[in-house]
Order: structure tokens, then C-alpha cells, then sequence
């Protein structure tokens, strides 16, 4: 069993510093360099995942799977989100890839307005990490086993002081199960399942 060093793992690999771009909001459509941004994140993944001794990817399937694939960087996929602190902290058992379970603590519930609908998703730290600095964010919609990987994907968020955050469907990400099976990740629990779709972030390389 592998797990991977926190859930930032995967933006470390050069999304993590875009992360911090942006306010609260989305920019406006014609901020194109908000796209480029984005384009240069996702080439600096490709690089570290190809050549990096750490890379969640097993050199025999990198011809395979990279460079990943992504939908087209859209802005209305990047709204604010306000979260909505759990009074009670509540810690729950949630299954993993490899048959085990991981304790995770819910901090709270993320509530957005994604493409028009009021949506919400609950965030969680990890019982035991190291740090509270981010929030992780496993979440499914209807591209899974289709256009995505069929557990769901995953977000991860700088904790912010105001409770405001810059909730960015185009840095979801695959769990590194999805690369390689000795990874132990966390499925989204069932209140992360949106019924809509998310036509953003990384998707497989069929679709």
C-alpha cells in the first residue's frame, strides 16, 4: 500500500502555485491570463510526473497516461465558496481503494453556486496530519466511469482566514490509485456526489 504525502501531493506538481493567483471570484472571461496560467500549471505536472523519482506514475504505464488530459480551462467552473464550520467536528470512517478505512474529520460544508445551482460539498482534514493548512475535497458527479475516473476526483484548498475560498474545478485532479492501484485513496463520501456534471480539471485519456 502506497499513500501519497497528503492530499496536496498532486499540486505540488506546479497547480499549487496557481492556487494562490486568485481572489475570491472568478476573473473575467476575457482574462486570458488566467488561462495561460492554467496551461503552464498543467505542463509543469506533465514534466515532474514524467521525470520525477517520486511521480505517482509507474514508468511502464507513462506512455500510457501522460501527458494527462484535461477539459479546457473555463472560467465558470472557478466560483467562491463559503464554508460553514461543522459544530460538532464530527470524525467519520471513509473507504479507501485498498479496502481500508481512514478517519477523517469534516471541518465543514462548502456552499457555491456552480453554472447557475446552489451546490454544496463537505471539506476534511485528515485525523492525525501533520498539519490543518488545507482542506481536502473528494468529490464525484456523472463523468465518473465515463469521462473521469470512476471513484470521483479530488480538490484540495489552502485554508483561508475569512472562510472564503476560491473553489476551482479546473484544478480537479485523479486519485493516484488511478495511476497506480498500491495508492490508498480515500472514496468521496456520498454528500460529495453532485448531480451535475463537472465538464473541468482532469479527465481520462479516452474521453
Amino acid at each position: 500500500m502506497k499513500t501519497a504525502p497528503g492530499w496536496l501531493a498532486a499540486a505540488r506538481y506546479g497547480a499549487i502555485a496557481l492556487l494562490a493567483v486568485g481572489a475570491c471570484s472568478a476573473p473575467p472571461p476575457d482574462d486570458l491570463s488566467y488561462v495561460d496560467m492554467m496551461l503552464a500549471a498543467r505542463t509543469a505536472k506533465d514534466q515532474a510526473f514524467e521525470n520525477s523519482a517520486d511521480s505517482p506514475v509507474p514508468v511502464t504505464r507513462r506512455e500510457l497516461l501522460l501527458p494527462l488530459r484535461y477539459y479546457a480551462p473555463d472560467v465558470g467552473y472557478r466560483v467562491p465558496a463559503s464554508l460553514r464550520l461543522d459544530a460538532d467536528q464530527a470524525v467519520f470512517e471513509i473507504p479507501t481503494s485498498t479496502g481500508k478505512r481512514r478517519a477523517m474529520r469534516r471541518v465543514g460544508i462548502l456552499e457555491f453556486h456552480l453554472l447557475g445551482e446552489p451546490m454544496t460539498l463537505s471539506a476534511f482534514v485528515e485525523v492525525g496530519a501533520p498539519d490543518n493548512n488545507s482542506l481536502f475535497v473528494p468529490f464525484g458527479d456523472p463523468t465518473n466511469g465515463e469521462e473521469t475516473y470512476p471513484a470521483g476526483r479530488y480538490l484540495d484548498l489552502s485554508v483561508t482566514p475569512t472562510g472564503i475560498y476560491d473553489l476551482d474545478f479546473n484544478f480537479a485532479y485523479h486519485p493516484f490509485c488511478y495511476f497506480d492501484e498500491r495508492f490508498d485513496c480515500p472514496f468521496p463520501p456520498p454528500e460529495n456526489q453532485l448531480e451535475s456534471v463537472v465538464l473541468a480539471g482532469e479527465r481520462l485519456p479516452q474521453s
